[in-house]
């Protein structure tokens, strides 16, 4: 790598990898008047597909229930095709866990909204999300346990 090649951050493409809608309950569900509890669990991964290539895919899953009685779950993998080029390779990991689900966000936060729409119900906007705290914080999980980390 010569030294005065710039740096390169740029998406090559975005997608849905995965898109999953459950409405196990219906069509007795939509008599409930009650509103659900909604939890939301996010997780993201990258990977290299080429030199200089990464997928990043964020998992959104957003799970609603009265009780014990599932309304709907609605699981989005947003994913993403990277270019990172000339990049110091301590720098590629923060992209990869906080600049790549920072852009992908968004668009998964569309489609879970449109899917729970389309299944029957209220659209779930998710608040936005500080990818990089999550990554400080992982960070500092695996710093705390490194003997945990390699068992997994």
């Amino acid at each position: 790598m010569e030294q005065n090649e710039q740096p390169v951050f740029g998406i090559e493409k975005l997608y849905i990898k995965d898109l999953s809608v459950e409405v196990p309950n219906a069509p007795e569900i939509f008599l409930e008047r009650e509103a659900p509890q909604v939890e939301i669990h996010l997780a993201s991964n990258g990977r290299p597909v080429g030199e200089g290539v990464f997928e990043v895919v964020l998992t959104v899953t957003v799970t609603a229930k009265l009780g014990d009685k599932s309304v709907f779950l609605v699981e989005v993998g947003q994913a993403g095709i990277f270019r990172i080029q000339n990049v110091p390779q301590e720098q590629i990991e923060p992209l990869i866990a906080v600049a790549c689900p920072n852009i992908l966000f968004p668009y998964a936060r569309e489609t879970v909204s449109d899917a729970v729409t389309r299944a029957g119900f209220q659209p779930i906007v998710l608040q936005p999300v500080n990818f990089e705290a999550m990554y400080m914080q992982r960070l500092q999980e695996q710093e705390q346990a490194p003997a945990e980390a390699t068992i997994q």
